[in-house]
């Protein structure tokens, strides 16, 4: 590991040389390049993680010096990943860096895929407001390049982060609209009656009787086959009993599992 420590400063030192010493501008910031690139990976096999973070960053600034746009958000984004080991506050603006050059340069779908990955570390850090403002980010790029699933991956976060914050009408209607689009999906069909049912549990955690039953009447409208399911069922009872008896309900009803009855227990607590 020392070795590697070691080798990883040595290539470094050449690359900082190679800048600031005499030679044509191309050429030396693709040799230093080069060296950084080479720090960068024993920087990592030893476990470095700050070190190869910063080494990623210097080497797309060399990149960016030399105008290979895709190579710099591409090394903004090792760093990214490097930093997540140790600090989300430096992986999160690595990514976003990587996200904004990837955007600029025309590859839509990987400036998504590093959106979606600081609404993940947001979420791990429980900050919802943010991780909602990455997810939506997200979202907008994969819908705009019709990839339906991970658009619609990204839009139920937005929704369970939505809920949690209580802004339950935000909620509703995303996972209203995730479930529309979804009939028209032979693979995402199946998951309709799921989406509703969420759509519904935030319906009953506004505590509006009306509002709940106007929404299932909308929902066998939008799909004929759903006054049929237990999903509608559940909501049916919830709508007439206290959260307290509707969460016991969902228990001897075997509507969910248990894993998922834990990740609903925010919404009993904020129903109550």
């Amino acid at each position: 590991m020392a070795d590697n420590i070691q080798r990883g400063e040595e290539f470094e030192k050449k690359a900082e040389k190679k800048i600031s010493g005499w030679g044509l501008f191309g050429s030396k910031y693709e040799d230093a390049s080069d060296f950084y690139d080479k720090a960068a990976n024993c920087f990592k096999l030893a476990k470095s993680w700050d070190k190869a973070g910063s080494t990623y960053v210097k080497l797309s600034n060399c990149y960016t010096k030399l105008d290979s746009k895709h190579e710099a958000a591409q090394a903004y984004a090792d760093a990214g990943h490097c930093y997540k080991k140790t600090s989300a506050k430096e992986a999160i603006s690595c990514l976003e860096q990587a996200a904004n050059l990837f955007l600029d340069n025309g590859r839509f779908n990987m400036a998504g895929k590093y959106y979606k990955e600081i609404a993940e570390l947001y979420e791990l850090e429980q900050n919802f407001e943010q991780a909602i403002i990455y997810f939506e980010k997200a979202a907008d790029i994969y819908q705009s390049e019709e990839v339906t699933t991970a658009a619609n991956q990204c839009n139920a976060k937005v929704a369970q982060f939505a809920a949690q914050l209580e802004q339950y009408q935000k909620a509703i209607q995303i996972y209203e609209e995730i479930g529309r689009q979804s009939l028209n999906n032979n693979l995402l069909k199946y998951g309709v009656k799921g989406h509703l049912l969420n759509a519904g549990i935030c319906q009953l955690c506004k505590g509006d009787v009306v509002a709940i039953t106007n929404a299932l009447d909308r929902y066998q409208e939008m799909d004929p086959t759903f006054s049929g399911t237990r999903e509608y069922k559940l909501l049916v009872v919830g709508s007439l009993t206290s959260c307290k008896d509707f969460h016991w309900f969902c228990i001897s009803f075997e509507m969910v599992t248990f894993s998922a009855l834990v990740s609903y227990s925010w919404l009993w607590e904020v129903a109550a």
